[in-house]
């Protein structure tokens, strides 16, 4: 990605996460950079493609902020935790991770999912369920943070939130090590 392409993509983030995603246009976009909507094409595509390209940035904010250090618990707690910063970073452009499939194979997103595998795996977990509790780790962190930037958990103080989440994952941790002693 070369560098225009870049700052575009950090303007239509920026946009999103101030006004929502209905605010990102080609047009809105054209005008944080000082350019058209039609020059935008070149760089970005259509705002399809656009879209696709606040996927691909949020992908990479999470995969570089997901770490891989500690033991299987705390690898998943890093992951975890990112999943839902990352909500609170970008909440107008975070509802895209829902919404809308990781866009290429070999992309950040596949390499967190890895990350969830290779600790559920070192976890004792067996082959056979793996893929299973990667779905719901994966879910519950995206769908946490999805619902906490769109109001559907606007109950409660933040950190209320916080520690529901937490004893969540903590619920989840348990789970996945009760999976993996049944495995052994």
């Amino acid at each position: 990605m070369d560098e225009k392409q870049r700052v575009i993509l950090r303007q239509a983030m920026a946009l999103a996460d101030e006004a929502g995603l209905d605010a990102v246009s080609m047009r809105a976009v054209g005008r944080r950079v000082g350019l058209s909507s039609m020059a935008l094409y070149p760089y970005v595509g259509n705002k399809e493609a656009l879209l696709d390209g606040l996927v691909r940035q949020l992908l990479e904010e999470l995969h570089d902020s997901s770490g891989s250090d500690g033991d299987w618990r705390e690898r998943l707690r890093t992951i975890a935790r990112a999943a839902r910063d990352l909500a609170h970073a970008h909440p107008g452009a975070y509802p895209l991770l829902v919404a809308r499939p990781a866009a290429e194979e070999g992309d950040d997103a596949d390499r967190v999912q890895e990350r969830i595998r290779d600790a559920l795996r070192d976890a004792g977990v067996a082959r056979a369920e793996v893929l299973r509790l990667q779905r719901m780790l994966s879910t519950f962190a995206l769908g946490y943070g999805a619902s906490e930037v769109t109001g559907r958990f606007a109950a409660g103080s933040a950190e209320e939130r916080e520690a529901e989440f937490e004893a969540d994952l903590e619920d989840l941790l348990g789970l996945i090590e009760r999976t993996a002693q049944r495995s052994g």
